[in-house]
């Protein structure tokens, strides 16, 4: 069970417990990645060497390393919470964030050399997966394991992946790459159907009751299952199409019955809610596709900057204000501006390229710009209050 640590509290709090190192990872890294890949796409900067190439480089590293950085953040919190046992914190939570990081670095520190990132990300992925599933299964708390199975999933599609760039799996890159997005698609989702109706019904400020409907909730997973096997592994454009147009109408019929118009004048509900709304957006791209000239990067970059980045930075932020012991009503003025410009970096990625694509390099570059704009915010913002500790003098 917990075992709260003596008072004083240190001031120093970075590793007490999980979200505070991988949200300031994330947002750090959100930063640094998309600003060498702005460089190398954008300015022609020399790409790195490493053993696979710069957009596969790009992609593996929005999913499997900041989408599950955060995903590490958010899932080591609230399995804290769920079972009231402690997940790794302290030294065992700084060596895993350290692991983390090593399996960035080790593919700039050692040109060329594939099995030490592969490795270091591996056993990142493994000993992950065992903190979250260990306090559930000790909880007995099945019904958890749904959300935490998502780990497992992502590691299987990360391990595609390098198969995939050693050459022992024909189609592991694309395997990898792909079902590693809508894993993480997948998950996000499931913690927005969890938390997004509560955030809002006691966030509004007035009595409000959201409707869910089981049916939605029941279809909208199968489908999604389906639509992954289809995209990913059997490449039917026309099933995919069709499970696509029907994912994009149960999302869309959910999202209408989440909604109140008290949410727009709060910055962490509306992000959330915008967010949902972009990743549902991909959905219609993806059935639009093989009727259209659209491309295909559009309704990938709808679910990635949208759905992921949106509602990733939403979450983050929501679950740093409340879990540092500070009034989530009270956040910085600042906030709203980072949300505004990450949505920005959204329209200019899916939507401006729709109608002009002659200048799509132009876009690209401006959805780069304004997605590090959103992040260096967040990380001024949100860096200070992940290193101290609680507001409320609470350990934590």
């Amino acid at each position: 069970m917990l075992n709260k640590p003596p008072h004083p509290v240190p001031s120093f709090a970075l590793f007490n417990l999980g979200f505070r190192p991988f949200f300031l990872l994330a947002g750090v890294f959100a930063l640094v990645s998309i600003f060498i890949w702005g460089g190398i796409v954008v300015y022609d900067w020399p790409a790195p060497q490493l053993p696979f190439k710069p957009v596969q480089w790009h992609a593996h590293e929005m999913i499997f390393g900041y989408g599950i950085a955060v995903a590490a953040g958010f899932l080591l919190t609230a399995v804290r919470n769920w079972t009231h046992i402690q997940t790794p914190r302290g030294f065992p939570l700084s060596l895993l964030a350290a692991l983390w990081l090593a399996a960035r670095l080790a593919g700039w520190i050692m040109p060329g050399q594939l099995l030490p990132m592969m490795l270091l990300d591996l056993m990142f992925d493994l000993w992950l997966a065992v903190a979250i599933f260990s306090p559930i299964l000790r909880a007995k708390q099945h019904h958890n394991i749904g959300i935490a199975s998502n780990l497992a999933l992502l590691m299987l599609a990360n391990l595609c992946f390098y198969l995939g760039v050693s050459g022992v799996l024909e189609q592991g890159i694309a395997w990898g790459l792909y079902s590693g997005l809508y894993v993480l698609l997948a998950l996000i989702y499931a913690m927005a159907r969890r938390v997004l109706p509560f955030f809002i019904e006691r966030g509004v400020g007035y009595p409000v009751a959201l409707r869910n409907r089981e049916w939605i909730d029941r279809s909208s997973l199968y489908l999604f299952v389906l639509f992954v096997i289809a995209d990913v592994f059997w490449r039917n454009a026309t099933v995919t199409a069709a499970l696509a147009g029907l994912l994009f109408a149960t999302h869309t019929m959910r999202l209408t019955g989440w909604h109140t118009r008290g949410i727009w004048s709060k910055p962490l509900l509306w992000v959330l809610y915008l967010g949902y709304g972009c990743a549902t957006f991909g959905f219609l791209l993806k059935a639009l596709v093989p009727f259209t000239t659209l491309s295909p990067s559009l309704a990938l970059h709808a679910f990635a900057v949208g759905g992921i980045g949106l509602i990733t930075a939403g979450m983050m932020s929501r679950i740093s204000l409340g879990h540092s012991g500070r009034d989530i009503q009270q956040h910085s003025r600042l906030l709203a501006p980072a949300f505004i410009s990450l949505f920005a970096a959204w329209i200019a990625r899916v939507i401006l390229p729709m109608f002009a694509p002659a200048h799509y390099l132009l876009w690209v570059g401006i959805a780069q710009a304004a997605w590090l704009i959103a992040f260096a915010l967040f990380v001024w913002i949100y860096a200070p209050i992940l290193v101290k500790s609680r507001a409320d003098g609470m350990p934590g």
